[in-house]
Parts: structure tokens; sequence; C-alpha cells
């Protein structure tokens, strides 16, 4: 499929679930995006992800001026658990996802669960940021994705050894080193303008 039919599909598809998505080249250009949207004066969530690390979003926010609460920042555990809990009532939530698919699906799957559930309820604006390797046809495609490489790939990063990462695939496991405990799909927005898809023509992340 060309980008062109991939990019006018999504557009439409979502459009009818009260979800925006914008397409950029790059990350960089997304992260300019953000910096421009989102006003000083905001509080900022941040949903653990690769991609905004490699974007270093959070630093960028930080430096504009914004008060941005993310995970990855906290010494201990409870901080850890702090940040959570306040990233659920900030102004904005910026995030990635695990998959997206082209009939209008947005496919997430977390470990403790404070990003879906920030994505869903809390924050007044939500932004979702991918790259295209998170695209999906269909939204059995997605939920794959989510299962087979998504939650293993981050299960290695985290340090964590569920079955899944040596057999390949999801096994649908009850291990306590499992990270797919939360398993949510977006189908729309009941408020309009409320979340934004931002979609990069690079790839990034799981």
């Amino acid at each position: 499929m060309s980008n062109t039919f991939v990019i006018k599909a999504l557009e439409s598809n979502f459009k009818k679930r009260n979800i925006e998505v914008l397409w950029f080249n790059t990350f960089e250009n997304i992260k300019t995006y953000l910096l421009n949207q989102i006003p000083d004066s905001s509080t900022v969530g941040i949903g653990n992800s690769q991609t905004l690390k490699h974007m270093e979003i959070t630093k960028a926010l930080t430096h504009k001026g914004n008060t941005v609460y993310d995970k990855t920042f906290g010494s201990t555990q409870e901080e850890i658990k702090d940040i959570k809990r306040k990233s659920l009532l900030t102004d904005c939530y910026i995030s990635s996802s695990n998959a997206v698919s082209i009939d209008g699906k947005i496919v997430n799957i977390d470990h403790s669960g404070n990003r879906v559930a920030a994505i869903t309820y809390g924050p007044d604006k939500v932004y979702l940021v991918i790259g295209k390797n998170k695209i999906t046809t269909t939204y059995e495609d997605a939920l794959h994705r989510v299962r087979n490489i998504s939650a293993p790939l981050n299960a290695k990063r985290a340090g964590y050894n569920p079955p899944c990462i040596s057999v390949g695939h999801c096994v649908d496991c009850v291990s306590p080193e499992r990270v797919c405990f939360s398993l949510s799909t977006l189908e729309g927005s009941y408020i309009k303008g409320r979340i934004t898809l931002l979609i990069a023509n690079e790839e990034d992340g799981f």
C-alpha cells in the first residue's frame, strides 16, 4: 500500500471516531509541533515509550517551562507511583501506542496500566506519537502485533523474562514476569478533538 492510501484511509477512518490524524516526515517534526502546540503553563504527563525517549520530549518540554510528569525520572518506587498518579490529571498527556490499525483502532498493552488509563480518561488533551512501523492493516493484525512483537520486546527491554521471549510468541502466560496485564483498544473518543494521532514517516519503538 502506498503512503498516500494509508494516510487518506487513516484520516478518514479516525475522523469518524473523533480522532485527528496528522502525518509528519520525521519525529523531529513532531517534536517541534508539540512544543508549539502545548502552552508553557500546561502540566504534561508522559507515557513511558522508547519513541518519546529518543525524541527527548521530556527534556524539551521541561526546558520550555512546562511541569512534566515522566515516571522514568523517578528515583524510588514510591516516587514513580506518585508520578504515575499525577500524570493522570495533567492538562496534556503524550504517549506512543503499540499498534494502530487502518480500520480505526488504537491498541496498547501495558504493565501497570497507567498509560492506558491516562489515554482513556483524565488529561484534557492526548497526543499519541507513532512511527509508520506501528501501522497495521486490520484490528486483528494490531492485536497480533501488541501480543507477539510489542510485549516481548518491552519485556526484554525492562529486564523481565516471560515465556514469550524464549518461544517468540504470546502463550497467554500467568508468569509473574509478564508485562502485558492491561490490553486496551481505543475505538474512538466521545470528546471531539481530545485525541490527536501524530504519525512519523519513520520507524521507531515497539
